[in-house]
């Protein structure tokens, strides 16, 4: 094998022959315009072979390319939408500050008589009781609250305080039917007692007489008779009247004004001589309701 492999001319023959072949070559392309000329035609038929051979590479750098793209708009698309999810929350809860703000400003814009005194109370907790329409607000002794204290939302009464906490108190509403107010019918003053028919939002009049002039649409307020509850206060709207000659009385139900179903802040009220410090005098609400 190393005989066979021995045969031929000696590498040093062989170098020189490629370095004879060599400078041949250089001479002819430098003194010979048609080696040139042949250079580029070869050139040119050699070309397809080199973008045949650089297509692979060009490929895989055109795949890692749209590769990265993709990547880079599947992790911005992703932060977008977060950023998208967190501002809709934000708007959510600016929506429903919003909406309390209003809420805040119309009860304390509430018409309240001239030198009362009143405090935003918040509902804590519904009675469960479907018998029993009370609530618990988040006022009680250390603001001052009493018991018999008139309670009003922004469109009319809505009950009195009936026990103490420290820092708490509860609410029978108007619409429970252990409850009754006196009131009258604005339109022409007659005097009836107006009780809680069990259902919410629902007043019953008591002992009306057929002769009685009450009308659908009639608005009761509050008469001021008990010292409960400040005259002239919305109580409610006449809804209808059945007077059934068989009977002794007129039927007659009534809409409370008050929002029953609905409540989120309650106004509390105390006379002048017993306001606690903290409560909002007439000439307070403005300043306040700014802040």
């Amino acid at each position: 094998m190393n005989k066979v492999f021995a045969r031929g001319p000696s590498l040093f023959y062989r170098l020189c022959i490629v370095l004879t072949l060599s400078v041949i070559g250089m001479v002819m392309d430098a003194k010979v315009e048609s080696v040139s000329t042949a250079r580029t035609y070869l050139t040119s038929l050699v070309s397809p072979l080199q973008y045949v051979a650089d297509m692979p590479g060009a490929i895989l750098d055109w795949s890692a390319s749209r590769f990265t793209s993709r990547q880079t708009l599947l992790v911005e698309n992703e932060r977008l939408t977060n950023k998208i999810t967190l501002m809709n929350e934000k708007l959510q809860r600016f929506t429903v500050l919003k909406q309390e703000n209003e809420n805040l400003r119309r009860l304390l814009d509430a018409p309240v008589q001239s030198g009362m005194h009143r405090m935003i109370a918040e509902l804590m907790a519904v009675d469960n009781n479907p018998y029993s329409h009370q609530i618990v607000i988040n006022k009680g002794a250390i603001h001052d609250v009493y018991e018999g204290q008139p309670v009003l939302d922004d469109t009319g009464i809505v009950g009195q305080i009936v026990e103490v906490g420290t820092t708490n108190s509860r609410v029978l509403l108007i619409s429970d039917i252990t409850h009754a107010i006196p009131v009258r019918i604005s339109r022409n003053n007659v005097s009836v007692i107006a009780g809680g028919a069990g259902v919410v939002t629902e007043l019953s009049l008591e002992h009306v007489a057929h002769s009685a002039d009450l009308q659908e649409g009639d608005l009761l307020v509050s008469s001021g008779l008990g010292k409960v509850f400040p005259e002239g206060y919305p109580v409610g709207v006449i809804e209808s009247i059945v007077r059934d000659e068989s009977k002794p009385f007129s039927k007659v139900t009534a809409q409370t004004s008050a929002q029953l179903d609905r409540i989120k802040y309650l106004l509390l009220l105390w006379p002048p001589e017993s306001a606690p410090a903290d409560s909002l005098s007439p000439d307070q609400l403005g300043q306040k309701v700014d802040e």
